[in-house]
């Protein structure tokens, strides 16, 4: 099992990925790492406002929400804490159907919002 991952900012995605490593391209807004649980495959998490989103503080990463692998075979589940593998609860098929649901969701609102008339986004002017 895999307890940290080190970020490493790049360019382009390596051929073959090195174990505890988060690859993280902020021109494509992704990151990549092989799972925490040393399966071996690849995990990547798009970062955007309705995806996963990213804090680096000059040292450490901490990626929000949790990594659910559901579509592995291992299906592990983890935070990415300050570069830190922290290991969550394992969820149902059930659980996962009500997630992936909710994430769908969560999406499509967010995609219709409109965002504010020019108006709005004015400045006020005193009466």
């Amino acid at each position: 099992m895999i307890t940290h991952l080190a970020p490493r900012f790049i360019d382009t995605i390596p051929e073959h990925p090195e174990s505890g490593v988060l690859y993280v391209s902020i021109e494509y807004a992704t990151t990549l790492h092989l799972c925490a649980c040393g399966c071996g495959y690849e995990v990547v998490l798009g970062i955007a406002p309705r995806d996963w989103k990213i804090t680096w503080d000059g040292e450490t990463v901490t990626i929000n929400p949790s990594v659910g692998n559901w579509s592995l075979p291992c299906q592990s589940h983890y935070l990415i804490r300050r570069n830190k593998i922290v290991w969550a609860r394992r969820w149902t098929n059930k659980e996962i159907d009500r997630g992936r649901a909710a994430d769908a969701l969560r999406k499509r609102l967010q995609q219709t919002r409109t965002p504010l008339s020019g108006d709005a986004l004015s400045p006020r002017t005193p009466p």
